[in-house]
């Protein structure tokens, strides 16, 4: 079937639609009703199913045939550590780390947060979560103890799963102190922690709350899949909301699974037996999605992998991983594209491994500038695809659809939306703009499954940040256009369009050519306050490692660059020379903090921020202008 096919297919009779993709799933009682609404107006897929998500990822491959395929690979060079599981072994672990929650009391509809670096006990305990019926909140590993704290407040877990330890290159990160500070700070009590002692740091545990993991989950029973119903939630995931308070995005069951199945094929190309390399971490929505649970939903082999792009122990280190296990297919951020090319700008470690295997390089969390996508498509031959989502949609709302039809890239856009996606661009009155506008990225409801049906606990902020903006629609929050062709250009948040002398500006634009110039590795433009024009756009640019040139030579090329594609009305005029840019740990750059501090404005320090030191030397280059 051809793309456009399948779009209005998915447009014109969404039901059929998804009830045709989740007949490759084994449901335990298949849904009677496929797309129901709530009393609050809110959709819901195949709600009345009988199922169970960890059965539909592990049982039901051992148990037709592919028990003895690998399931997992965990490669952790921060360890020297190599190991991996067939689906029968990673089934059986999974059965007895169920075992072990239940003999402490957790059941179907219990919260448990899961605050573990990239190990295997980490997916283990999100299926075992997901076998039992309960819900997992897994919060980034080393996350300060105040941002537990809110987490534990909001999600009001009955355990806590966390590991000693986890290591960031060559240090280690010490978790119990943080875990014991969170748990003191947190007005809910937990009622026990699950420690996973790790040689690197063995962590003190308290008796009467913390039992260790490798001594009890061996003296437990094995538990089998609790079925549970379509619409019951299987995890809640907490990311940054305009308020300062995390927002708990909500996933349910089945329309999690239909999704995540589909896009495994459609999105990715990925059949069973072949071997996906998501590099992420499952702190963020990547990990979950394409780490953990479609990877194995489709019978596929998921690297599980412990380490970074560059420094573990050099820029060729997802080239050896690709190499070794033989990846079909690798999904990572754009930054880690960038910091790779930044080390290692003519490519020479790529030309060091065997990379016959690969078919497709993806990527996403952030916009995949043009420079970095030329860059890319320059040292492989294989299609460069960005996909555009968000937490909240737990998959692509606009993508290349490789597994469906490959289509002609265009850098600079996501390609088209994904099938189930109905996408508009509205103006600020909600009316529809032509193609080449630039707008707001809406979605027409009924969002297709996956997406969320609530913020944890709070219905209302769910309907006024998503729903009522735009009656009829889901607001995304990003601003875009389409082209003529149907191809879908995201330019980042809405709030990083700046308006200067009434003219409405996308930082994400000036961006792209800023990055276009030989010496710069990378760069974030954000809108600085001006009391003539509103706004004017200040850069900070990132020179790429061995760079020897005339700083100032650089900055006039850049207002050039700048002049030339988009006029004198751009009014780029100043750039910032600095070492590295401020990102949170999943590699977003945090150009709104970064406004504000060009501000003047007080600011929240983000809870995700990678290194907070980065902010200080922000601050520094700022009062040296």
């Amino acid at each position: 079937m051809s793309y456009q096919k399948e779009l209005e297919a998915s447009k014109n009779n969404p039901e059929e639609f998804w009830r045709e993709k989740s007949n490759t799933l084994e449901w335990f009682e298949p849904a009677g009703q496929v797309l129901s609404e709530d009393e609050h107006g809110i959709h819901h897929w195949f709600a009345d199913a009988q199922m169970n998500t960890c059965h539909m990822a592990l049982d039901y491959h051992v148990n037709n045939g592919r028990g003895e395929q690998t399931a997992l690979i965990y490669d952790s060079p921060v360890t020297s550590t190599e190991r991996s599981y067939t689906y029968r072994q990673l089934r059986d672990e999974v059965a007895k780390v169920a075992g072990m929650l239940k003999a402490q009391g957790v059941e179907k509809g219990d919260r448990v947060i899961i605050y573990m670096p990239m190990i295997p006990e980490a997916a283990m305990a999100m299926l075992a979560c997901a076998r039992l019926g309960a819900i997992h909140s897994v919060v980034f590993g080393g996350f300060a103890a105040s941002e537990l704290a809110v987490r534990i407040n909001d999600a009001k877990p009955k355990l806590i799963i966390s590991a000693s330890c986890g290591i960031e290159i060559q240090r280690v990160v010490e978790y119990k102190p943080l875990l014991n500070a969170a748990i003191d700070l947190a007005e809910h009590k937990v009622e026990g922690c699950i420690i996973y002692q790790r040689e690197q740091a063995e962590a003190a545990l308290i008796e009467g709350r913390d039992v260790d993991w490798k001594n009890t989950v061996e003296m437990v029973e094995p538990a089998e899949c609790t079925p549970v119903r379509g619409d019951d939630l299987l995890y809640i995931l907490y990311t940054s909301g305009t308020t300062g308070k995390p927002k708990g995005v909500v996933r349910e069951n089945a329309g999690h699974a239909v999704a995540m199945k589909y896009s495994m094929k459609a999105i990715y190309d990925m059949d069973p037996g072949d071997v996906f390399f998501s590099a992420s971490d499952v702190g963020w929505v990547v990990g979950h999605s394409y780490i953990v649970y479609a990877p194995l939903l489709q019978g596929c082999t998921t690297v599980f992998y412990e380490g970074k792009p560059i420094m573990t122990p050099d820029a060729g280190a997802f080239w050896r991983v690709i190499e070794q296990y033989q990846v079909k297919a690798l999904f990572t951020a754009p930054t880690a594209y960038r910091a790779i090319k930044k080390e290692d700008p003519n490519g020479e470690l790529i030309k060091k491994y065997n990379l016959s295997s690969l078919k497709y390089l993806f990527a996403a969390g952030e916009r995949l500038d043009p420079p970095t996508y030329e860059w890319l498509s320059a040292h492989f031959t294989v299609p460069v695809i960005d996909h555009w989502w968000q937490t909240e949609t737990g998959w692509a709302i606009s993508a290349n659809m490789a597994g469906v039809e490959l289509m002609p890239v265009k850098p600079g856009s996501s390609t088209v939306p994904a099938p189930g996606f109905d996408v508009h661009i509205l103006d600020d009155n909600g009316e529809e703009l032509p193609a080449g506008v630039q707008g707001n990225i809406s979605v027409k409801l009924p969002m297709p499954p996956s997406s969320l049906t609530n913020i944890w606990g709070d219905l209302e902020r769910f309907k006024s940040g998503y729903l009522e903006t735009f009656p009829g629609f889901y607001v995304s929050g990003d601003g875009g256009y389409i082209d003529e062709e149907g191809y879908l250009f995201v330019m980042g948040r809405t709030d990083d369009v700046i308006n200067v002398s009434g003219h409405r500006l996308s930082t994400g634009e000036m961006e792209e050519i800023v990055g276009k110039h030989d010496a710069v590795a990378e760069c974030a433009v954000v809108g600085r306050s001006d009391e003539l024009k509103g706004q004017m756009p200040l850069g900070f640019v990132v020179l790429k490692a061995g760079v020897e040139a005339d700083v100032e030579g650089i900055k006039q090329d850049l207002v050039q660059m700048v002049r030339e594609k988009i006029g004198a009305v751009a009014c780029y005029k100043e750039s910032l020379i600095v070492e590295r840019l401020p990102k949170t740990r999943s590699g977003k750059i945090l150009r709104k903090t970064m406004r504000q501090i060009v501000d003047g404005e007080s600011y929240v320090m983000p809870s995700t921020i990678d290194d907070p030191a980065i902010l200080d030397e922000i601050k520094d280059k700022i009062n040296e202008r």
